[in-house]
């Protein structure tokens, strides 16, 4: 019997590792490292912030650690390591999808467990409604394998995310603590709210259980909703679809009867910077709007030879030994054209109200963009935490076996030149979600947004 189960123990390890694939030959996984790196080197537009010695012996390590990597599972994980060295938002490593299929995250068959970040913890925000009772929302992972959360998020998480901002960083690397491969198990020990530790086994496999607690509210492209004293709450949820501008219009002769506005992006990913900001033509009341500042790289090869023989006291006074230093050092930049958007909106058909915008951490991209074009209108205040912190251009390539990379070539700033990828764009007034917000489902950014129009709208009488 003893030995049936042994067998049945074997053969069910087996199975699970060959579904990992295993096409690459020690030729491709060199070839797409060095692919990544070439690229990198030629095209980020962030390569004057990294260390330069670190990440080409970084190179040179991962040349023998690509080579000795099982399947492709374990050397797409390699590259995102040797990827998140750049420490940028727009700069990743993707999966195949014959290796993304076999991925799970919140999914353990009986549970489904989702995570967040709350204080640096790994919370329990969401469940299957199943077993709300037993894993209960604002549990805390205390351990993961034997090892303290912090200390396993640390040696096996943080080095595989590539973040422009370290909150970000924590915030994926907690979502996506338990993320592996169907049949990967994970021993967790938490604490209940009430302070009861509790242990249990998890083992990736599809749940079949669609309910969870707290329930999830369709996230539709664009929201409306009204509160008291005609406040109207208008929620962006996204600028990759040119469909949320038409939806914006058919809202527009409602929107027009508020006297206040609360404008949402704490979901707004991004998408396209010119989506967002002919929605706000309707909300400025200026006729130009200064979004951000662009330049990208620039190469000049025979620059960068001359380069080679400069000196940095040979540059005083002289354009030309500048450029070739620049051009040498990585750091030759083009900057484009700037001018101001044209806001051609008639005056009449505007809503200039005072306005609330809700922004967080997942505010990223053209989002940001929309909140830079933003930043100088009077009436607008900006609530909650400090956005995503990335933008930009990203240069997209197919890697050996199906996958895919993209690095970023554009470097976005505040007109005067402020910089806010890496650092986000700051709320006027921060709010954060605390952990017994989560438990008694408050809203406090929309409470503290209301709060604040309330006021605006008393000052104005």
């Amino acid at each position: 019997m003893k030995k049936c189960l042994l067998l049945l123990v074997l053969l069910t390890s087996f199975v699970a590792k060959a579904q990992v694939p295993n096409t690459l030959s020690a030729t491709d996984k060199v070839y797409g490292l060095s692919k990544f790196w070439q690229e990198a080197n030629y095209n980020f537009v962030y390569l004057d912030k990294v260390d330069r010695t670190k990440w080409d012996n970084a190179y040179r390590e991962a040349i023998t650690k690509v080579q000795n990597t099982n399947n492709d599972y374990e050397y797409y994980r390699e590259l995102q390591k040797f990827c998140a060295l750049l420490n940028d938002g727009h700069t990743n490593i993707y999966f195949p999808k014959s290796v993304d299929t076999l991925l799970y995250n919140d999914m353990f068959g009986k549970y489904r467990i989702f995570l967040s970040n709350i204080d640096n913890k790994a919370i329990v925000t969401r469940t299957n409604l199943s077993i709300k009772d037993e894993v209960p929302v604002g549990s805390e992972i205390i351990e993961v394998n034997g090892q303290p959360t912090a200390e396993y998020l640390k040696q096996h998480v943080l080095p595989y995310i590539s973040s422009s901002t370290d909150y970000v960083l924590m915030d994926w690397a907690v979502s996506n603590m338990l993320k592996g491969l169907k049949g990967e198990k994970y021993d967790i020990t938490y604490r209940t709210p009430k302070g009861k530790v509790r242990a249990l086994t998890l083992t990736h496999a599809k749940t079949a259980e669609k309910e969870v607690f707290p329930s999830v509210e369709k996230r539709e492209l664009l929201t409306l909703k009204w509160y008291r004293d005609q406040t109207a709450y208008l929620a962006l949820n996204g600028f990759h679809d040119p469909k949320i501008n038409e939806l914006f219009l058919e809202k527009l002769p409602e929107l027009r009867k508020a006297k206040a506005l609360i404008i949402d992006l704490r979901s707004n990913g991004g998408g396209s910077t010119s989506i967002g900001r002919e929605i706000l033509d309707y909300l400025s009341p200026d006729t130009l709007l200064f979004g951000s500042k662009n330049s990208t790289r620039q190469h000049l090869a025979s620059f960068k030879a001359w380069g080679a023989f400069t000196a940095p006291k040979d540059t005083v006074n002289n354009a030309w030994a500048v450029k070739s230093l620049n051009a040498f050092q990585d750091r030759l930049m083009h900057e484009f054209d700037y001018s101001p958007a044209q806001n051609k909106v008639k005056q009449s058909e505007k809503v200039i109200v005072p306005t609330a915008i809700l922004i967080g951490h997942n505010t990223a991209s053209a989002a940001e963009d929309f909140l830079i074009y933003a930043d100088n209108q009077k009436h607008m205040t900006k609530i909650g935490e400090n956005s995503f912190g990335s933008t930009g251009q990203p240069f997209m390539f197919e890697l050996p076996g199906g996958g895919g990379a993209r690095i970023c070539t554009k470097k976005d700033t505040y007109p005067d030149g402020r910089e806010f990828v890496g650092y986000g764009v700051k709320p006027d007034i921060e709010v954060k979600r605390t952990l017994q917000d989560y438990i008694q489902k408050k809203d406090p950014v929309l409470e503290r947004a209301l709060k604040h129009l309330k006021s605006q709208k008393l000052a104005a009488k």
